[in-house]
């Protein structure tokens, strides 16, 4: 079991950097704070600052750091529950760590790109900012499912299935709401979109988990 395999110091250390970081959030945005954590039913937040977005937003960063640490220890729960469990490396998870980050930073940076080559920056910066806020949103319910699968119950298989499942309609929440504000524009091209899809929506989690895999190798 993964209690058993692995000292909990370091993901303690890792949980309280994502803790402080969404406690700064809640101190310095205290209102966006309380609308980003109703945004699953109502959309309030994505209308309200999806207007006033920034290339460098303080909220977005700081539950970006969240999000990588969260996505991080998540990813190492599921390996050692569904695949092998295995003893705690630090060098591979800082690698992990690492990857992560890099992984959806150039992926946000290469649609910023590909918005400003085809000139449809606007499009392009609110649709990110839906994804952003969904996936940021996903980092935040996995801060105390992590602390509950490591302090508190033992990892199964059938609750790692569940809590995947949820991340999943998290996501796939903000896909259609972002489906839906452009309907008509991903219809009329629809092989593009397929395009993208595959590109920069499928390929960067076969990636991850190709990641995830040789870290723990």
């Amino acid at each position: 079991m993964l209690r058993e395999v692995v000292s909990n110091d370091w993901f303690t250390i890792a949980l309280t950097v994502g803790l402080v970081a969404v406690a700064l959030s809640k101190y310095l945005f205290a209102h966006r704070y309380s609308d980003f954590i109703s945004v699953l039913g109502n959309s309030k937040y994505l209308k309200i600052y999806s207007r006033d977005q920034k290339f460098i937003d303080g909220f977005d960063a700081l539950y970006f750091v969240n999000f990588i640490i969260s996505v991080a220890i998540f990813a190492y729960v599921c390996y050692s529950t569904l695949v092998h469990p295995s003893a705690f490396d630090l060098d591979q998870f800082f690698k992990l760590l690492f990857g992560v980050g890099v992984l959806f930073l150039s992926k946000v940076l290469l649609e910023r790109l590909i918005g400003s080559l085809f000139e449809i920056d606007t499009i392009i910066d609110s649709y990110l900012f839906q994804k952003t806020t969904f996936k940021n949103y996903t980092g935040f319910i996995l801060l105390p499912v992590n602390c509950i699968l490591i302090y508190t119950l033992t990892p199964s298989k059938s609750l790692i299935y569940g809590i995947l499942i949820v991340i999943v309609i998290i996501n796939l929440v903000g896909f259609i709401s972002t489906f839906k504000m452009y309907q008509k524009l991903l219809l009329n091209n629809i092989f593009y979109f397929i395009l993208y899809l595959c590109a920069l929506e499928i390929g960067p989690y076969l990636i991850l988990s190709k990641l995830i895999i040789d870290s723990n190798a």
